[in-house]
């Protein structure tokens, strides 16, 4: 049975999307990228923005799959996936499982053929190791915009990685 501090603890963290190498990580057998959005990909609550769009292209062009996965409703998740042409789940109910498997499902992966990225870890991460998926954390990409109840839990976190 893992422990607690195993399943809040990312395999790797990373400053932002950009800087991991998913050439590499196709190499390893990875298929298929499952994606938070909200801080992890932009600023909470904003939209697709050109750099986000060639980033998801150049995942097409290097033969990976890749779902969003969100919390939020159909009204914020649905746009921004069309915008750069991913599969999505909404109202995914993070860190539950089922949003991961219908991800996954998605995708057609299994879960050692997958990866997910994201910036939490209360949701992100432990949602991730629950369903055993190798998971990167990123570093928010503005916490200023994040709502209070996550920049309450954002504190929780740092008090945990500081142990």
């Amino acid at each position: 049975m893992r422990s607690l501090r195993e399943l809040l603890t990312a395999d790797a963290f990373y400053d932002d999307v950009f800087s991991i190498d998913f050439e590499e990580e196709k190499k390893r057998g990875i298929r298929g990228v499952i994606f938070d959005i909200d801080n992890t990909l932009v600023p909470h609550g904003r939209p697709s923005d050109e750099k986000t769009r060639g980033f998801f292209a150049s995942l097409k062009d290097i033969g990976l799959v890749y779902c969003l996965i969100s919390n939020n409703d159909d009204q914020r998740v649905r746009p921004f996936a069309e915008d750069v042409g991913a599969y999505y789940v909404c109202k995914a109910g993070k860190p539950k499982k089922s949003g991961m498997k219908k991800a996954l499902a998605e995708m057609e992966v299994s879960e050692p053929e997958a990866l997910f990225v994201g910036d939490q870890l209360f949701t992100d991460i432990l949602g991730a190791k629950r369903c055993h998926i190798r998971c990167l954390q990123v570093r928010p990409v503005d916490e200023s915009t994040d709502p209070p109840f996550v920049a309450f839990k954002r504190m929780l976190e740092k008090l945990i990685m500081r142990s």
